[in-house]
Formats: structure tokens, sequence, C-alpha cells
């Protein structure tokens, strides 16, 4: 189905698609990118290696900005060296470790990757990537630096393991772990720029179980998703602690005789991403600052909704699905808001639940599980009360009701938007319905 006809059949995405591209006014300027030619060529080096996460880092606030684009550049670089292929592993090993050290210098590049390498742009330019690096913050440095060493050592240590290169992943706790070095350090070294930058609760820093959910959900999601492109690449990321409950090889479960037991393994592995949701939405609530809410927001929210695409689907096993363009529109509007966020959530987890079968061998878990995330959002409002019973002010309910006041001007906003879309469908409207009365009214002799 095209992107037209996706949205013809979809006229609340539609709506968000057209509110997104002529209402909704972007929070900062960017004029600020072009300042140094060194600052315009990291952000041209941000586009071409992902255009999704160019367009969430420039709405960042200005004073954050350019710190997590030069963070994203870095990790991607550091990316760049260990997925590439062609380069020897004693060429490989000391430079992944060593990278972090590149940072401290004025001036280094690196052209040894593969011509065909699609982002040995970022290494071949580093330079302009240190200079504008060495322009940051000191505290910002720091932790750039920290986590690009123990990001790089992880990498390291993975490529000397026989038997991750061997078998891949075996144990949940190995998953887990895998999750950590390539998304949970990600989401520590974010979550530290943003309290320096005083746009999120201090409080975020001692609680390290929060940030690695929120790297931790997103990698697991897209590591279910991918399946049937890992394994045509010859990866093995699905750990075997779980699939090999439903099958004897994950090859195994592209064959359609298995497809059921294949499914079943999906949705079991949905399940374990879900236990990281109620850290997730507790670590919304604790930001305060509107661009980096966003920006924390908008790939928690693509993630729930790509989980319920690929819950109970089976065409997981054979092709690389995604989430419609409209909605990924309908939920970056959405999720500007923290209540937005959590109804986000809340809809799809009724989704997942609606479509979970009785023969699915984690049926009473999953019920459970979504039943304590729900039992978790009551906690947060506590809406309904019966008369004269006050809140239970739990921790979590404290600190949405503070989060709540940030929300207030969103709202406005949104509305603002709907408004003028709605005005404008109005005018188009009169218009149309006007040339057709003039076309098919009575012809003058």
């Amino acid at each position: 189905m095209g992107k037209l006809s996706q949205f013809i059949t979809h006229p609340i995405e539609l709506r968000a698609a057209i509110i997104l591209k002529f209402f909704r006014k972007p929070l900062f300027s960017v004029q600020d990118t072009q300042e140094t030619p060194d600052l315009k060529k990291c952000y041209q080096l941000l586009n071409l290696t992902s255009r999704s996460f160019s367009a969430v880092i420039m709405e960042l606030n200005p004073e954050l900005r350019n710190a997590v684009m030069l963070f994203y550049l870095i990790l991607r670089a550091l990316d760049t060296v260990e997925d590439d292929m062609s380069i020897a592993h004693e060429v490989k090993v000391p430079l992944l470790r060593d990278f972090y050290k590149k940072l401290s210098l004025d001036d280094w590049s690196f052209d040894g990757n593969a011509p065909t390498e699609k982002d040995r742009a970022v290494l071949t330019d580093f330079n302009a990537i240190l200079h504008e690096f060495h322009r940051l913050n000191k505290d910002y440095c720091d932790v750039i630096i920290k986590i690009t060493k123990e990001m790089g050592n992880g990498m390291a240590d993975y490529i000397l393991d026989e038997e991750f290169n061997l078998n891949g992943v075996q144990t949940i706790k190995d998953y887990d772990m895998y999750c950590h070095y390539v998304a949970g350090l990600v989401g520590d070294g974010l979550t530290h720029l943003m309290v320096i930058a005083k746009f999120a609760s201090p409080e975020l820093i001692n609680q390290p179980e929060l940030f690695e959910s929120m790297g931790l959900f997103l990698q697991k999601t897209n590591i279910i998703r991918d399946y049937a492109e890992d394994i045509e690449a010859g990866r093995s990321f699905w750990p075997k602690e779980i699939w090999s409950i439903y099958g004897n090889k994950l090859t195994d479960f592209q064959s359609s005789t298995n497809t059921k037991q294949g499914v079943f393994c999906i949705n079991h592995l949905v399940l374990n991403a879900l236990e990281h949701v109620t850290d997730v939405l507790s670590y919304l609530s604790s930001i305060q600052e509107q661009s980096s809410f966003q920006f924390c927001a908008i790939p928690q929210v693509m993630a729930i909704a790509t989980l319920a695409l690929v819950f109970n689907n089976e065409n997981v096993l054979h092709t690389n699905v995604k989430i419609r363009k409209g909605t990924t529109c309908d939920l970056i509007l959405k999720s500007r808001s923290y209540k937005g966020c959590v109804d986000i959530f809340e809809y799809y987890l009724r989704d997942i639940r609606k479509r979970l079968g009785v023969e699915d061998p984690n049926y009473l878990k999953f019920n459970i599980h979504i039943a304590k995330i729900d039992q978790f959002i009551e906690e947060m409002y506590q809406d309904n009360l019966p008369q004269g019973v006050k809140p239970n002010k739990t921790p979590i309910y404290l600190k949405v009701t503070e989060r709540s006041k940030y929300d207030n001007p969103v709202e406005d906003v949104q509305y603002e938007e709907i408004y003028k879309f709605n005005m404008l469908l109005t005018v188009l409207l009169t218009t149309g319905l006007a040339f057709l009365v003039i076309y098919l009214g009575p012809s003058q002799n």
C-alpha cells in the first residue's frame, strides 16, 4: 500500500502529517548550526548518517544541541569502525579500545574503512568533529569521553568473544549486557548531559536502572524487529535462552512448519521488552525541559508502537516491518506532553492484550505484567478515587503531578494547531462546495 492510500484510509494520520508539516512550529531556531565551517560540516555529517536522528537533534535546545550532535557522531564513528569487517582485528581492537584517547587530540582522522562503508565520512572528516568537540563545556566533554571509553572497550570484548561470534547471544543476562553496551551506555551519557544542562532532575544520576531501561527498551525492540535482516546477514541477537524454548535452531522459524512457534518466540521477546516500561515512564517524568523531553519521548513511543506491530506478527520472520509514516507523525505530535506519552503506552498495551491468544505459552504472564503496568499508571494520576478519598502521595504520583505543569503550555499549542487545521479544512470544503454548486447549477441561456 502506497503512502497516499495509507493516508486516505487513516484520516487521523493524514491530519497529523499536515499539522506536522505546516502548523507545528520548531521550539528553537537552527541558525546557530552554521556558526563555523567545522560546525556546518558536523551537521552535514549528521544528516548524512541519519535523517531521523538529525531531525530530533535539530529540535533540541541550543544549550544541548551541539553536545548531543557531537556525542552521536563520535559514537557513530566508533560504530563504523566496529561494523567494518574489512578492518583486520589487530587494527580494529586496539583502535576501539583507544578511541576515547583520540578525543584529546587536536587533529585525527581515519581512512582505513572500505570504500563501500556508507558512514566512512564520519571518520575521514573526524577533524571537524574534534575541533567542535573541544569548544564544548568541559563537563560535557568528560561525559562523552567516559561513555566512548566504555563502549569502545565493550565492542572490543565482543569482537574477541569467540562464543558470541560463533553462536550469538546465549542467556537473557548476556542479552541485557549486549544491549547495555550498544544502547544503555547511550542513555547513561544523555542523562548526564541533560542533568549538567539542568534540563532533568539530578536524582536521575542515582537511578541507573531508569536510564538503562531507556536504552534497553529501544534496542530490544530493534532486535526483535530485525530478525529476518540479521539472519540474512549471518548475525544472531535473539537470546538462545528464549528462542531454544520454541525451536532447535534460530533459523527454523522461517520455515512454514515452524511459524507458530516463531510467533510465540516473538511474543516472548516482546514480554521481555515490556519489563522496562515502568522504568521508561518513570524516567520521562523526570525530564523538565520541553525539547529534551521530546527528544527522549519520541523514540520510546515509536518503540511501544513497534512492539505492538511485531507482536503476534509472523511477517517479522521474513521481512523488516515498520510502522506507517502517518503513525509516526501522529506519535510525534501526541508525545509532546507526558500525559500524551502515557496515553500512547496505554493504547498499545491494550492492543497487545486484545490480540493475545489463550494458546500463547506466556498468556498468563502477559496479563499479569500488563496489569502491573496499568496499576502503575493508575498510581500516577489517581483520577477515579471515591469522593472524599485523598490520593496516595507516592513518589511517582508526586513526580507526575510536578511534571504536569510543563504539559499545560504544550496542550495549549496542540489545541491551537488542531484549530488551525480545522479552519483550513473548513475553507477547503466550503470553497470546494461553492465550485461544485456553480459547476452543477443551471446554465444561463
